[in-house]
């Protein structure tokens, strides 16, 4: 017999799943407006603990419409889904060649992210990066 409790968390975790799938596969293609498609109008985007809220689809689209000019070859890549009632986490790894100076970039970290059932209404990115073996830090 199903647990009914397990409905809804499992209902979580395969739409947080198709999210980050759809988040990945435009961050490694530069396909901004395939990132796009995983937040809802009105959503707010927090890159790390450090930097002010972004809110609203346009907002979110003027940050990441620098990644296709500044990364290339970009693998970017989530684990496991984990579920705590609208919300959803998982790590992710992406790595990406600089290209104003060809060093290549590896950034580790897990995001957290709420939905309205449908696409994500905040995301908030927790991330460390290396560059050429090194720390780097937030520009």
């Amino acid at each position: 017999m199903t647990d009914p409790a397990t409905g809804p968390r499992d209902a979580t975790r395969a739409l947080g799943r198709e999210l980050m799938d759809t988040l990945a596969s435009g961050w490694s293609k530069g396909r901004v407006d395939t990132m796009l498609e995983v937040f809802s109008e009105d959503a707010v985007f927090i890159e790390t603990p450090f930097t002010a809220p972004r809110t609203g689809i346009q907002a979110i689209r003027e940050w990441a419409n620098d990644i296709p000019y500044y990364q290339s070859d970009a693998t970017f890549s989530t684990g496991e889904v984990y579920v705590a009632g609208p919300w959803f986490s998982t790590e992710f790894k992406l790595t990406f060649r600089r290209r104003t100076s060809g060093d290549w970039v590896e950034a580790r970290g897990a995001l957290f992210a709420e939905t309205d059932g449908f696409r994500i209404t905040e995301l908030r990115m927790y991330w460390h990066r290396w560059s050429g073996g090194r720390e780097t830090a937030i520009p």
